[in-house]
């Protein structure tokens, strides 16, 4: 178990109750046929702090939940499966059935939660609804590496597409991205702590059009920005 991104480094090198991808059912503690067929599964919040989380990441944790205290904002859990029940819901009304293949979603996971705790995304997603706005804190890990000792764009362009589809749901219920627009400015830091800021600019029928900056921790640092168009799925339409 990494207990640091430091120490990983050195030995290593080496998408609402909510959003983003909620309610979903770890398996850490038994199989997932084994979890999946009980209502009574424990089941691991994955948006919590773990030792792998650096002293930044922890403070502005906290710093967030003091703000949860009054209502206005809200953290989001993260799970590794989707309950039974969800995954049921969204193959009756969002998916075509012949596409569907029973044994891959048995073993499906959220992607950004398939890393041991500090290897590779380390985030949690506090959301207001009221401004419908998300702040995402991201940790990248080491196995997230592009340029030696930097973070590969490509994970952030997950956390930006993760961030801004939970910022989504908040008016739309159940999206899906449609265009994702990114300007990368900066090379992240591996290991390093960056705040995804996003908000809900426009909303057409079913169409929501967001945007979003990557910044550091003190905030004089833009890593990226980024805009997003997320249609919001119709029942009366499969996905596919």
């Amino acid at each position: 178990m990494l207990r640091s991104c430091t120490a990983g480094l050195r030995s290593v090198w080496a998408l609402r109750g909510r959003r983003e991808g909620a309610p979903w059912l770890s398996t850490d503690l038994q199989p997932a046929r084994t979890l999946f067929s009980t209502e009574k599964a424990i089941h691991k919040d994955w948006a919590l702090p773990n030792p792998s989380w650096s002293k930044d990441l922890k403070l502005l944790f906290d710093q967030f939940m003091k703000k949860c205290e009054d209502g206005s904002w809200e953290r989001l859990p993260s799970y590794k499966h989707r309950s039974t029940q969800k995954s049921e819901e969204f193959k009756t009304y969002f998916l075509d059935p012949k596409l569907v293949k029973e044994e891959g979603l048995s073993q499906a996971q959220l992607f950004t939660r398939g890393f041991e705790d500090g290897l590779g995304f380390e985030y949690v997603i506090f959301s207001n609804n009221d401004e419908k706005r998300t702040v995402c804190l991201f940790q990248g890990g080491p196995h997230l590496q592009g340029l030696p000792g930097f973070l590969h764009g490509g994970a952030t362009a997950t956390m930006i597409d993760v961030a801004l589809g939970s910022c989504a749901t908040i008016p739309g219920g159940a999206v899906m991205t449609a265009n994702l627009n990114i300007n990368f400015k900066r090379p992240v830091p591996l290991c390093s702590v960056v705040v995804i800021n996003s908000q809900l600019d426009k909303l057409e029928g079913r169409k929501l059009f967001l945007s979003c900056n990557v910044r550091s921790v003190d905030e004089k640092t833009l890593y990226s920005e980024a805009t997003g168009l997320f249609i919001k799925l119709d029942p009366k339409k499969n996905s596919t």
